[in-house]
């Protein structure tokens, strides 16, 4: 479909349920447990039983195959289930394939779960240990050799080149991790919760790879979260107020690779975050102006403020004094640099709650939210309006 055109999905699927683990560095049990315990969660949520459940999505990451967890469940068969690759920009990703099936009739009632031990199991901070020969892979290869081993070893190289192009200094991205802190510090479920952070905190973290500080970087969790697609109007004869999905995108932008598309004309930017934010404006109906609530994925501070302005929100190399004025009420449950880091699928839970009046942080009124998933690598997003 060209870009220039507006889709049909926009109002026609709704989250309904929303559930989770606690948020810890031990969870003490499998991947497959904690996915269980997330669903069951979001169903209890939601008002519905396993067996009103005939989707499943997930991420191609996850270790709890869609089967297995509807077996662990007590669902009966399955009409529907997908996954969705690119890590972390998956998240929004697994609700619009739910909200396709849901739009379509392919299913009735679609649960979108993701579960890991991220802390005590397989750490992604790690970075590359090893790995098998793949296309996919190749482009690795051409910075592995040469010390690009980590995540924030990647996005350092483009946090970089933002500095220099705007005469910045590496303190702008402790607005983020400040804000973020803030709110988790009053959020009982986040894993920091109790301990804001100051710019001078920030400032002092120790160097991980400049110009990335400690505290630009995500925590690692073990955790688990879903949520529970249904149509609109069966959505309303739940539990609570359905969120409604008035747009879902993806986005992979030219020469797209996974964290390493170092060979673009610009790397100041996020050109596949831009590509899902005129698909959402397009298909929503809505602009920045509009946006109560932005829940924007942050595995890295650098990546908010260049989605800040993917989004328009304001003009390029501007987005620091944005968030440090908070003109706009951003990742008010903490963010995965405070709550938890669950591959951006906590942040769906949050715009749902702000929708819903439930929120911690609670923006007075919240009737639009943004949401987005793991940029620097082909990813997505959603606009979430309160129904009517």
């Amino acid at each position: 479909m060209s870009p220039r055109t507006r889709d049909t999905l926009g109002g026609r699927a709704a989250i309904a349920g929303i559930g989770a683990t606690e948020f810890s560095k031990d969870s003490g049990r499998s991947e497959l447990r904690l996915a269980v315990e997330a669903v069951r969660a979001a169903l209890d949520d939601a008002g519905l039983a396993p067996a009103d459940v005939d989707g499943m999505v997930t991420f191609t990451m996850d270790t709890s195959p869609e089967i297995t967890v509807a077996q662990a469940c007590g669902m009966g068969e399955l009409s529907f289930f997908s996954r969705v690759h690119y890590g972390g920009g998956a998240a929004c990703a697994t609700v619009l394939q739910a909200a396709l099936a849901v739009a379509t009739g392919v299913a009735e009632v679609v649960v979108c779960y993701r579960a890991f031990n991220e802390r005590s199991g397989r750490r992604f901070g790690a970075g590359v240990q090893h790995r098998e020969p793949s296309a996919e892979g190749a482009a690795l290869g051409w910075v592995l050799p040469f010390g690009l081993l980590t995540p924030a070893s990647w996005v350092a190289m483009a946090a970089q080149r933002y500095l220099h192009a705007y005469g910045l200094t590496p303190e702008v991205f402790g607005h983020v991790a400040v804000v973020d802190r803030k709110h988790a510090a009053t959020n009982p479920a986040a894993y920091f919760h109790g301990r804001p952070i100051t710019l001078a905190e920030h400032a002092a973290s120790r160097w991980i790879v400049e110009p990335l500080r400690l505290l630009d970087c995500c925590q690692e969790t073990d955790g688990g979260q879903a949520v529970v697609v249904t149509s609109v109007e069966r959505a309303r004869d739940l539990r609570h107020p359905p969120a409604v999905i008035a747009a879902a995108a993806q986005g992979a932008g030219r020469a797209q690779e996974q964290m390493t598309s170092f060979y673009r004309d610009d790397l100041t930017g996020l050109p596949e975050m831009g590509v899902v934010a005129r698909r959402l404006w397009r298909t929503g109906g809505l602009g920045p102006a509009d946006i109560d609530v932005a829940i924007l994925y942050d595995h890295f501070t650098p990546f908010v403020l260049m989605q800040l302005e993917e989004f328009g929100f304001c003009g390029k190399g501007e987005a620091a004094g944005l968030v440090a004025e908070e003109r706009l009420p951003l990742n008010t449950h903490g963010g995965q640099l405070g709550e938890a880091y669950l591959h951006g699928m906590n942040g769906m839970a949050e715009a749902v709650r702000q929708l819903r009046g439930t929120a911690v942080n609670q923006i007075a009124g919240a009737s639009r939210t943004l949401v987005t998933a793991g940029t620097g690598v082909p990813t997505s997003g959603l606009l979430l309006t309160a129904d009517g």
